[in-house]
């Protein structure tokens, strides 16, 4: 007969993921550790480097450290599939998308989960910085995900698109505490993760970087970059209306502000070429290698199946500088379903549109047709396959990708 609680920890052969199964161990749970194998495709391998090994052997001895069963699991044709070629679609079709946030939602809270329950756990556990609540609404229990306690390091911005029955079977552990104390944690437990440095680059890929992996996916095509001026009509429409609250905007304002702009090669002028459209995206700096404009060039839209690249100098462009965005219905994911709103309703809450962004005001607007998010500030470089996430003070309420 099981006392203890059962918890399979996810461990990365990171510092996080460690201390998050000893501070378990310590709480008195039955811990596991399993190391999720999620990419060893040798056609993309960037360097001779083998991070995931690296990560394993490291997994394996903190286990062993503290004196816990461990096993591997082989996830990488699920990560192929619902990560990797989601990822390659979506930037092939002109899109960013954010493969960790998918990660969470489809891997370690989904197909990892479903592998701990088979081990009869009754938690996962991850080394994310964020924490959980739990509050009842009409006599029921409602999960909450908190911001992690330390603002550097604050990941519920990843975590955006879980579900109220994937956050009840979730452990933060490490949630409440700040990276430094982390790393003491892990050196006065003598693990070997202790003075490792946090991992970069794709989720669980390790050390493969971003554009050189595209390149090898993605074939390089020449295009045009095109300037577009900020004089454009089309620019007029995106101005906040004076004196009229957002909740109150007609479906026109409201498209105008929010929806993506197409452009086209005759708004602008030829300032050079480009390798291929779907490497780029909007609010990107680097890499255009066109030089003698005076002001930083910023991408502000890409056409894929033109093939073409459309930029505006400085950051203060009004093709750069966006108000509103737009998520389509089915696109809609509401942590707090209690708080999900209704056609004809709005809301006010604070949001972001990427990790460490600070927290916007923003007027949320529900329509038939989908979400309308305002924002008070004009938000840069708003990218469509981006997912916005809103929150209450510390609390993520929910989350959409950006049409």
């Amino acid at each position: 007969m099981k006392t203890k609680p059962r918890v399979v920890v996810g461990l990365s052969g990171g510092v996080d993921s460690s201390v998050a199964a000893k501070l378990l161990l310590d709480q008195g749970y039955e811990v596991i550790g399993m190391f999720m194998k999620n990419w060893h495709d040798e056609s993309v391998t960037i360097s001779n480097e083998c991070p995931w090994m690296e990560d394993s052997t490291d997994a394996m001895l903190v286990a062993e450290k503290l004196g816990i069963p461990f096993q591997a699991i082989d996830l990488s044709e699920e990560y192929r599939e619902r990560i990797v070629d989601y990822m390659f679609a979506e930037y092939e079709a002109g899109r960013t998308p954010n493969p960790d946030i998918l990660c969470n939602r489809e891997i370690k809270f989904d197909i990892f989960l479903k592998a701990a329950q088979k081990l009869k756990a009754d938690f996962v556990a991850t080394g994310h910085y964020c924490q959980k609540g739990e509050i009842e609404v009409d006599g029921k229990p409602v999960y909450q995900l908190l911001a992690g306690a330390d603002p550097n390091k604050d990941q519920s911005y990843f975590l955006c698109q879980l579900s109220q029955e994937q956050l009840s079977k979730a452990l933060f552990p490490i949630g409440h505490l700040q990276k430094p104390d982390v790393r003491k944690i892990a050196k006065e437990a003598d693990l070997i993760t202790a003075e490792k440095k946090d991992s970069q680059g794709l989720c669980f890929i390790g050390k493969v970087r971003l554009p050189e992996f595209l390149q090898q996916q993605l074939k390089p095509k020449k295009g045009k970059i095109i300037q577009i001026p900020e004089n454009l009509e089309v620019f007029q429409k995106l101005q906040m209306p004076v004196g009229i609250a957002p909740e109150d905007w007609d479906d026109d304002i409201l498209k105008a502000i929010s929806l993506p702009i197409h452009f086209t090669a005759d708004q602008g002028k030829i300032l050079g070429e480009h390798n291929g459209a779907h490497y780029f995206t909007v609010g990107q700096r680097k890499g255009l290698q066109v030089g003698g404009t005076g002001k930083p060039l910023f991408v502000i839209s890409t056409d894929t199946k033109e093939n073409v690249i459309f930029t505006g100098l400085g950051e203060d462009h009004p093709g750069l500088n966006r108000f509103g965005l737009f998520v389509k219905n089915e696109e809609i994911h509401w942590i707090r379903e209690d708080l999900a709103l209704q056609p004809g309703e709005s809301a006010e809450y604070l949001a972001r549109i990427r990790y460490r962004q600070p927290l916007s005001k923003a007027t949320l607007i529900m329509r038939e047709n989908g979400l309308y998010v305002i924002f008070e500030n004009a938000q840069k470089g708003i990218a469509s396959g981006q997912f916005v996430a809103w929150y209450q003070r510390e609390e993520c309420i929910g989350s959409g990708t950006i049409f």
